[in-house]
């Protein structure tokens, strides 16, 4: 087993996938947009990263933005081939610079390797979860199979191979855990639901408004609906966030119908991150992504908070 931060040029053409993977016929079916929020809730309910997201990001400004950060960032390391080699360790640079002072007044540091993995972790959890509800469930070897190749894929932003579990079922375990004893209720938890109530709708590329007329459900609800009620019960009752009958109903109502649409759905809207990344590409370009660097620069332009030290 590899304990080298990056693959080597031998590693790397057996970590890259392609067509015939599993990881690229399910990582960009349109239907992932319902459960997005439910990563980004996971995401920042680990100290580490909510502080990160609460003192580096602007998201009062511009709520939906860490979101189609992910859609990017997810778009360039399952389809960009070799552009996610250099995007892997412009993401992780990035990084560099956010460190300061959790809610609990610990010392932060967004390359701590768990907190770093964890991201990683919660959009394993997130594709074959959402697929289970709202899109194409995976049976068994499938979801082994996409744990062996998202794995991988994450030596490419510098997610070693023991930081995670080697195995689907002990993946299964570690997340269980970690949702019991890491998660809390940080003020990121409350800044991400409230961007679902804003009034800015979610910018959601390759999302045909058709699909949302399908659901019934206006855009802004469905996302909601998607990420809260992925939700254990206990990470909602931890996050003081109230779930009725009438939302699991919904709830459960949007994904009867989300699942009903596999055979009639055309094979662009199941496998839609080709076409995303040909529509993003001049975002890229500008931001963490790109060679620019933009991103990178607003956040050093950023000045840390008080008793936030910045980095090197």
């Amino acid at each position: 087993m590899s304990s080298t931060l990056f693959p080597s040029e031998h590693e790397i053409p057996k970590l890259l996938v392609g067509p015939e993977s599993v990881t690229w016929r399910f990582a960009s079916d349109t239907r992932l947009y319902f459960v997005m929020l439910y990563a980004l809730l996971l995401q920042v309910a680990h100290p580490v990263v909510g502080a990160g997201v609460r003192d580096f990001s602007d998201f009062e400004e511009r709520p939906w933005n860490r979101l189609l950060r992910t859609i990017d960032y997810v778009t360039v390391l399952v389809y960009g081939g070799p552009d996610a080699i250099a995007m892997g360790r412009r993401l992780r640079a990035l990084h560099k610079g956010f460190q300061g002072v959790r809610e609990d007044g610990q010392q932060y540091y967004a390359l701590e390797p768990e907190a770093y993995a964890w991201v990683h972790a919660t959009l394993l959890e997130t594709y074959v979860a959402g697929h289970e509800r709202f899109g194409r469930p995976m049976r068994l070897d499938q979801k082994e199979r996409f744990y062996r190749e998202y794995r991988g894929l994450g030596r490419l932003i510098g997610v070693r191979e023991r930081d995670l579990p080697e195995t689907w079922a002990g993946f299964r375990e570690y997340f269980e855990e970690t949702c019991a004893e890491q998660l809390v209720h940080t003020a990121s938890v409350d800044r991400v639901l409230a961007a679902t109530q804003g009034e800015v709708p979610p910018p959601l590329p390759i999302m045909p408004e058709l699909l949302w007329r399908a659901m019934r459900v206006p855009a802004r609800r469905a996302m909601w609906l998607g990420g809260v009620g992925m939700l254990t019960p206990e990470l909602r009752e931890r996050f003081g966030v109230v779930w009725t009958t009438a939302d699991d109903t919904q709830f459960r109502a949007v994904g009867r119908i989300s699942r009903s649409l596999t055979p009639v759905l055309p094979k662009p809207l199941r496998i839609v991150g080709p076409a995303q990344l040909r529509v993003r590409r001049r975002a890229f370009a500008r931001g963490p992504l790109g060679p620019a660097g933009a991103s990178a620069t607003e956040a050093r332009a950023r000045p840390a908070k008080p008793g936030h030290a910045a980095a090197a």
